[in-house]
């Protein structure tokens, strides 16, 4: 996950245009190109997401009552950096267009197969 993380910190977090003619160009069909780069950012989603909460549980510390709550400066500056991630959303579109993603269609090819 952390070479995601190294390979985002160029990438613009602001939402941009595109052009839908050119994302579809890949394809022909700017619904299979949605559906791959919407598959490929809940990918993203959840391994932030996993990796996320994996490192802020090294901080967890158990108590008994609501009022004892501690800031610790690295937790924060963990959940800061996560935050200015891009969003997965952006990374997936970003990968479609840098041809970084594989796809194919499984479902096509088991309908040819029992024809």
């Amino acid at each position: 996950m952390s070479d995601i993380k190294s390979k985002v910190q160029g990438l613009d977090p602001n939402v941009s245009p595109r052009d839908v003619k050119h994302l579809a160009s890949t394809t022909g069909n700017i619904y299979e190109v949605l559906t791959v780069i919407s598959k490929r950012a809940n990918q993203l989603s959840v391994d932030l997401k996993e990796e996320l909460h994996a490192k802020l549980k090294e901080f967890a510390v158990t108590s008994d009552t609501i009022e004892e709550v501690q800031e610790n400066k690295e937790q924060i500056e963990i959940s800061k950096f996560y935050e200015r991630l891009p969003n997965p959303v952006l990374i997936a579109t970003d990968e479609f267009l840098n041809n970084q993603l594989e796809f194919d269609y499984r479902n096509q090819e088991a309908d040819r197969s029992n024809s």
